[in-house]
């Protein structure tokens, strides 16, 4: 499962701001992003990432994405560093 992912990232960047940095930078492998985010900023991140050849994955929730993170609040994406 994609969570799991998360849970076994090294190091990982969560929020809009710094996953599109991360992606940018080349600094990551994957980003996931939660499918409850608001459709404007899914399609800044997937057109992102698709610009770097970063694969995005699809999760559910941005509650359980941003608790699986280890934070009180949802996350709209979430990026694996290298």
């Amino acid at each position: 499962m994609s969570y799991e992912k998360v849970k076994q990232a090294k190091e990982i960047r969560i929020g809009l701001k710094q996953t599109m940095k991360s992606v940018q930078q080349s600094e990551v492998d994957e980003v996931l992003i939660a499918k409850d985010a608001d459709p404007h900023i899914v399609s800044k991140v997937h057109r992102i990432c698709e610009e770097h050849r970063v694969s995005t994955i699809y999760v559910d929730s941005m509650k359980t994405l941003g608790q699986t993170c280890g934070i009180d609040v949802g996350a709209a994406t979430v990026a694996l560093k290298k």
